[in-house]
């Protein structure tokens, strides 16, 4: 699709919370929490496993950001959202959830 209409960008991940920012709002006042996540699993890729390793920063906005403020490193969580990018000038991905489960 060209930018327009619904199209598919789903990621479900499940890891450890690494680092984990204050709370803080945006210029319209809606509550954000950043943190990252670290991943780690096996996968199978050609018919072959292979272990996989990723930090992946994550996004909480609105009344999840306010429930999830007092989740701590080490804790394992299942993050459900979409990828886009950090900023408008940025090509750096970032995860913004809808869910966060604690596991």
């Amino acid at each position: 699709m060209s930018g327009q209409g619904l199209a598919t960008n789903l990621l479900v991940l499940q890891g450890e919370v690494e680092q984990i920012a204050a709370l803080r709002y945006t210029p319209a006042g809606i509550p954000l929490l950043s943190f990252s996540v670290r991943h780690t699993s096996e996968q199978i890729e050609a018919n072959m496993q292979r272990k996989v390793e990723c930090d992946v920063s994550v996004i909480a906005m609105s009344d999840l950001a306010l429930r999830s403020q007092d989740i701590k490193p080490g804790v394992n969580i299942r993050v459900t959202g979409f990828l886009a990018r950090r900023s408008l000038k940025s090509t750096q991905l970032v995860l913004h959830i809808n869910a966060l489960e604690i596991i």
